[in-house]
This record gives C-alpha cells, sequence and structure tokens, in this order.
C-alpha cells in the first residue's frame, strides 16, 4: 500500500525545535510557552492514532500522514538470516571472463594456442602451439592483463609452452570485496521489490550477510527469491543432433544438456551450444504483462544500447532457430527465431503463474548475485513469541517508569509532580517522533526508552537540587527558579550532547537491534531536554508572570 505523504511530522520536528530556541533565547511569557506546549501535545496525539490501528478519515491521512511505529522481528515475527556468499565462485566467474578475453586477445594478435581454461585450482591455463610464440605471449600478458601473474608450467604435453596465470593478491581481494559489496547491494534491492518494510541488510564478517525480515508470510517464497543467483544466458538450441541420445552417451563436444519445465510440472531436457551468445548484464528493466489465457503472464525485458545491438545481430543470423533463455541453467522457454528483433525488446515466456512472473522480473531488474549464497542459520519468530515479547516490554517500562515517577513525587513533592508530568511529556513525545518517522519498536528500543526516561530525570534532578540550594541560600522563589535552571543548565547540555553522540555512533555503527536501540536514545535525548527545559519551566514563568510563586515546593 502507497503511504500519503505529508508535512505533519517535519512540522511536529520544527516545532520542537522552534519552541527550545524560542525558551532558551527569548523572554517570551510563561502562557505563551503553555499553550504552545498544549498545541504540541494535541499533535502528538494526533500523529500517534494510526498507530493504534484507528479508522482514520482520508482528510486526516492526508494532513498528518498514516505512518506509524513498525514492530521489529522480536516484535511482531517474522525471519531471520544468516547466509554465506561464496565469494570463490564470483573469482572463478571473473577468471573465466579473463579467459574469454585472452582468447580474442590472441586471435586478434595471431597468436596460435592450443587450449585457454580455467583450473580447479583457481587458475588458467594457456597453451600456445609454437616455441615462437613465447615472447609474444609474455609481452600481450603484461601489457593488457597486468591484474594477473604468469608463470611457466612444467606440463610438457604438446608443441609448444603452457603458462599458469593467476590473479595477483591485491587484485584477488578486490574481487572478493566488490563480490561482497554487489551480493549486498543486489540481496536488498531484492527485498525493498519484495514490499517488505522496515528490513534488515547487512554485512557480518568477511563473507556472511544478515537479513532479517520482519512480518513475512512466506519466507520460502523469500528466502528462493534472496537466494536466486539469477545468471541470464541466451543460448542457442541444437536441434541438429538428437538430445535424448546426449542424454544417454554425453552431450557431443561444444553442446550441454539443460533443463526446462513442462506444464505438467515436469522435466524437458534441451540440447543446447554451450556459448554464451548474451548475459543478463545488458538488462535495464523488466516487468510483469497480461497473456493470453492460455499462455499466462509473460516477462517483457528491456535491454540496454550494448544489448539491443547484439540480440539484433544475433536474431539477424538465426533465423529458423530455437533461442533457449537461461536462467541459474534452467530453461525458461525457447521460442523459435522467426525475423529479425531491433530495437532491445525481448519477451520471456514460460507458463508462469503472476507471483512466478513477478519474481522473475524481481531478480532481473536487481541483478544476478556475483556467486551463489548458501543459508547458514534460519530463525523464525512466532507471532505469539512477539507477543510475549512485547508484554514484558511493556511490563519493563511500566514497572521502570511507575518506581521513577513515585521517587519523584515523594523526594521532590510539587517539583517532583511537575517532573514528572515532563517525563510523562516527553514519552509521548518520543513515541510521537517514532511514529511520525515510521522508525522500528524493538526490545533494544524499548530498553532505550526506558534509559531516556533515566536521562530525563537526571535533568529534572539537578534543576530540583539546584533550586533547593537556591532557596537555602535565602533566595526568593523567583531568583531559585532562574538560577536553578541556568546554573543546572550546562550539566544538562554537557551529559545530553555526550549520550546523544554515543547514539549517533552506535546507530553509525551498529546493525539491527543496535540501531533500534540508537535511535531511540537519540530521539529522546531531544524530546527529554524540550520537556525538562521548556515545559517544566515554562510552567514556574507562568505562575511568576502571574505573581502566585510565592513558594517552591522541593
Amino acid at each position: 500500500m502507497e503511504q500519503t505523504q505529508s508535512f505533519g511530522p517535519i512540522l511536529i520536528l520544527l516545532v520542537l525545535v522552534v519552541s527550545f530556541l524560542y525558551m532558551h533565547f527569548t523572554n517570551g511569557s510563561g502562557l505563551t510557552r503553555i499553550y504552545l506546549a498544549g498545541g504540541i501535545v494535541l499533535a502528538a496525539i494526533l500523529i500517534l492514532l494510526p498507530s493504534l490501528n484507528v479508522d482514520l478519515p482520508d482528510w486526516f491521512k492526508a494532513g498528518f500522514g498514516a505512518t506509524k511505529i513498525q514492530l521489529g522481528l522480536d516484535l511482531q515475527g517474522g525471519t531471520h538470516l544468516l547466509m554465506a556468499v561464496k565469494l570463490d565462485e564470483a573469482v572463478k566467474t571473473q577468471l573465466h571472463r579473463r579467459a574469454d578475453d585472452l582468447k580474442r586477445e590472441l586471435k586478434a594478435n595471431k597468436i596460435d594456442f592450443q587450449d585457454v581454461s580455467v583450473g580447479a585450482a583457481g587458475n588458467l591455463t594457456a597453451k600456445l602451439k609454437s616455441s615462437a610464440d613465447r615472447t609474444p605471449f609474455l609481452d600481450l600478458v603484461q601489457k593488457s592483463f597486468s591484474d594477473l601473474t604468469v608463470s611457466s608450467n612444467s606440463d610438457s604435453s604438446g608443441a609448444g609452452p603452457s603458462y599458469s596465470l593467476a590473479y595477483k593478491p591485491r587484485e584477488l581481494q578486490t574481487i572478493r570485496s566488490n563480490a561482497m559489496d554487489q551480493a549486498l547491494e543486489t540481496i536488498r534491492n531484492r527485498i525493498d521489490q519484495l514490499g517488505v518494510r522496515e528490513t534488515t541488510v547487512a554485512k557480518e564478517g568477511d563473507n556472511e550477510i544478515l537479513v532479517q525480515l520482519p512480518g513475512i508470510q512466506d519466507p520460502e517464497r523469500a528466502k528462493e527469491l534472496i537466494g536466486k543467483t539469477a545468471v541470464l544466458e541466451f543460448k542457442l538450441v541444437d536441434d541438429s543432433k538428437n538430445v535424448q541420445d546426449a542424454i544417454k552417451d554425453g552431450p557431443p563436444p561444444g553442446d550441454e544438456v539443460l533443463y526446462g519445465t513442462t506444464e505438467r510440472g515436469g522435466r524437458e531436457p534441451y540440447l543446447v551450444e554451450s556459448p554464451v551468445l548474451m548475459t543478463g548484464d545488458v538488462v535495464t528493466d523488466a516487468r510483469v504483462r497480461p497473456g493470453g489465457r492460455l499462455e499466462g503472464p509473460y516477462v517483457a525485458v528491456e535491454l540496454d544500447a550494448r544489448g539491443a545491438g547484439i540480440f539484433d545481430a544475433m536474431t539477424a543470423e538465426n533465423v529458423g532457430r530455437r533461442l533457449a533463455i537461461v536462467l541459474d541453467s534452467t530453461v525458461y522457454s525457447a521460442p523459435v527465431i522467426k525475423e529479425r528483433i531491433p530495437g532491445g525488446h525481448v519477451q520471456i515466456t514460460g507458463r508462469f503463474s503472476m507471483d512466478e512472473a513477478h519474481d522473475l522480473a524481481i531478480v532481473l531488474r536487481s541483478g544476478a548475485l556475483p556467486a551463489s549464497v548458501e543459508i547458514e542459520e534460519e530463525r523464525t519468530v512466532g507471532p505469539s513469541l512477539g507477543r510475549d515479547s512485547i508484554r514484558q516490554g511493556e511490563m519493563s517500562f511500566v514497572i521502570g517508569a511507575g518506581a521513577v515517577l513515585i521517587f519523584m513525587a515523594v523526594y521532590y513533592s510539587g517539583a517532583g509532580l511537575l517532573a514528572d508530568f515532563g517525563l510523562s511529556l516527553n514519552i509521548l513525545l518520543l513515541i510521537c517522533v517514532m511514529a511520525a518517522m515510521g522508525a522500528t519498536l524493538t526490545l533494544p528500543g524499548i530498553a532505550g526508552i526506558v534509559l531516556t526516561l533515566g536521562m530525563s530525570v537526571d535533568a529534572n534532578v539537578l534543576v530540583n537540587e539546584r533550586m533547593r540550594e537556591e532557596l537555602r541560600a535565602g533566595k526568593s522563589p523567583r531568583e531559585a527558579v532562574k538560577l536553578g535552571y541556568d546554573r543546572a543548565w550546562s550539566a544538562i547540555r554537557d551529559s545530553n550532547i555526550s549520550t546523544f553522540a554515543a547514539g549517533l555512533i552506535l546507530f553509525q555503527f551498529g546493525t539491527g537491534p543496535v540501531k533500534g536501540f540508537a535511535v531511540t536514545l537519540c530521539v529522546g535525548v531531544l524530546t527529554g531536554l524540550f520537556s525538562c527545559i521548556v515545559v517544566t519551566r515554562a510552567w514556574y514563568d507562568y505562575r511568576i508572570s502571574m505573581r502566585k510563586l510565592t513558594r517552591i515546593s522541593v
């Protein structure tokens, strides 16, 4: 569902900042500040209404928005996945591409070779036909393949020399790092298009990715979508040979047997030529389109300029032949090329359901994973566990907040009750800002709210203790209020700045629950300053302006 955009949340945050500056740098009346605080409380309640699952009219959503606090994985349930990226596969894939590049360069420079192949040890082997090509070969490698180290092989089979090429250590590390970054971005794009809100996709260690999907209804579909390598290839079907003979005796040189899916869910073999005519890196867009009653939906693919040129030439040269569209070694369709197809518009049909076509479009749009991923750890948090977590979190908050509020009221009397009002307002504003931001509430976030309450209490304690000192020194109530707030401000400012900075660091470098804790902590510092410095002092200033502050119950 598309959310309604609104200026309501931004307005609340702006009013908080302006109100704080108004109090701190002007001598406005206490009554004005009380009215301002009352307006903010009303607006905060209105912004919190969507989080209470209240049926709201359209005009309200247009004015205040429909954002609400999202519950994290530990509160509403969902799926937790820890996946390992097989970076060695990514290195091997890059090495295969360098092998193809080397073949092209050798042919372009008229250097005869027997074979260029990638070995199981993660190196590239090049065999020349003649010793006379030794020097031109080494010069070519030094000039065009500076990312590879070359060494002579002891293999004496064949007339010419044999060489082994491998990536330099720094280049190898760069490939692995880039593959990890690409995998992280690809998985994040796929999850975003899946429509799951408030997910966590973060790097763990050197080759692992943490994925948390709160409230996911179909974890198996999500796992399949996330883990699909999505290597799209276009290959020609070899109809000149019998596919059953290839299955029985092995495919002939230059061919391979791949399988697709029949209408009844069975497997259909295809004998295709091994050379890849075009890969999915030329895809710029992929969308699901409704098909006829018999065909079902299909995926319309758009190619970039290079891909459009390749596809144009490929279809022009192979009219009458079948073109296999292969994704992750599975043939999705093998249509006959009836005519030349310019423009870079491709249709992938395959008797899809709507969900299958949608998932295929997602993986094509978000790009291929540089290597396959393996799920190392999977945890599913059920909604019942989430409800238990919410209940326990609520209990801890109620007990902690209740103890603080009772202590303040007993120890500081009337000033303590006023501080309790400020603390309650602080929690209200904190939850309001989180709802306005559409933030995620987690169990660590609830802990952050309790800690925020403690920080706000600290500010009120400093103010009340300062006022006590001034009253004991013989100051009038009016002077005690002014000096109490002024002299407590430096300590309050420094402690809150240091806490806010710590929260920013946690948010920047933390992941998942740590970020949830950091968000509530940082927002709570700001709302705590506002409720203590602006709202509680506004009451004292109002009483002073009305000449009713004859004593302070502190």
